[in-house]
């Protein structure tokens, strides 16, 4: 019997990387997951079978260090990003300088499938640097390993993620909703359908080049904060945040981040996170998507009420409590 192949993937701790690794497990591999602090990622362990998947140390800026981490894997995925800029961790050294490196090993050592996890919205020439930061990975990737994969999610949601949680935190506050970027488009996809692409791609499933993935519903944020209003069960003005508006308080909130030595993170709004949020996130028909892979993706309204029910009044008693009214002694 031939010894179950197997995958590493560069990130696999996070809110995506977890739910790959599951995938690949659930189907027999075997999962190296390469991470900054192995001690830290123990949960991905339960994923499969005692020893079937590692957590391992690696630093994706060392070259000795990443080739480690793939020594002898059939198929390689990165996953590693970023939203906001901590210390070295900067949108060039690890969107572009990183997934190149990666890229660039992955051919010298002959894995033979490489899959690598970009954005939608990836350019060179945007004005985000996040969505440029990916648009050059994009350019490495491709120069160091042409017969790539490369995934292009709009914003992923699921219980962990950092959006539809981020927007149902904020109305716990007062009886306004205030939403930048409102009439701004997207495409959010299931974290499960952007792990599942990861795996047809992984597993030799998917022909190489470029897939965009948005999910089945164009959205706007102000149609997003009205989901989010109606799983929580909650109700608040929207009001939307005109695009200047979110620029300054990026930059004010940019400010103390740089005065405190990057003590304190601005996770809150950035000036290149209002940039982002001036352009549509949603599928262009250029290139591959979803129906390329068999995959019918699923919309955001069919996943949010699982999670985003601790947002509720009542958290998850809410609908009894709401039942209960309508209860009559005889």
């Amino acid at each position: 019997m031939s010894a179950a192949k197997l995958v590493t993937i560069y990130g696999g701790s996070g809110f995506l990387g977890r739910q790959i690794a599951r995938i690949f497990a659930a189907q027999g591999w075997r999962v190296r997951v390469a991470v900054r602090r192995p001690n830290q990622a123990g949960v991905v362990r339960t994923y499969g079978v005692p020893g079937q998947i590692e957590p391992v140390p690696c630093n994706i800026r060392d070259d000795l260090s990443v080739t480690a981490a793939m020594a002898g894997a059939d198929a390689v995925i990165n996953c590693v990003g970023i939203l906001v800029r901590e210390g070295r961790n900067t949108f060039d050294a690890i969107h572009e300088e990183a997934a190149g490196r990666i890229a660039r090993i992955a051919a010298e050592t002959g894995v033979r499938r490489f899959v690598h996890v970009s954005a939608l919205g990836a350019d060179p020439e945007s004005d985000s640097r996040y969505a440029a930061s990916k648009g050059r990975g994009e350019a490495l990737v491709l120069a160091h390993r042409p017969d790539a994969v490369i995934l292009r999610p709009s914003v992923i949601f699921g219980p962990d993620d950092n959006f539809y949680n981020r927007l149902g935190a904020m109305t716990r506050f007062g009886p306004i909703l205030l939403v930048p970027g409102a009439e701004t488009q997207m495409q959010p996809v299931y974290v499960m359908d952007v792990a599942q692409a990861a795996y047809l791609a992984g597993s030799g499933q998917a022909e190489p080049g470029i897939y965009e993935l948005g999910g089945p519903d164009v959205l706007t944020m102000r149609d997003i904060a009205r989901q989010v209003l109606k799983a929580t069960g909650r109700r608040r003005a929207i009001i939307g945040m005109p695009h200047w508006l979110a620029g300054a308080m990026g930059l004010v909130l940019d400010a103390g981040q740089t005065v405190t030595g990057g003590l304190l993170t601005n996770r809150v709004m950035t000036r290149d996170q209002a940039r982002t949020l001036r352009a549509p996130n949603r599928v262009t028909g250029e290139v591959r998507t979803f129906a390329d892979l068999g995959i019918a993706p699923i919309a955001a309204a069919a996943v949010i009420d699982e999670y985003l029910w601790r947002f509720r009044p009542s958290g998850q008693y809410e609908a009894i409590t709401a039942s209960a009214k309508n209860l009559r002694d005889d």
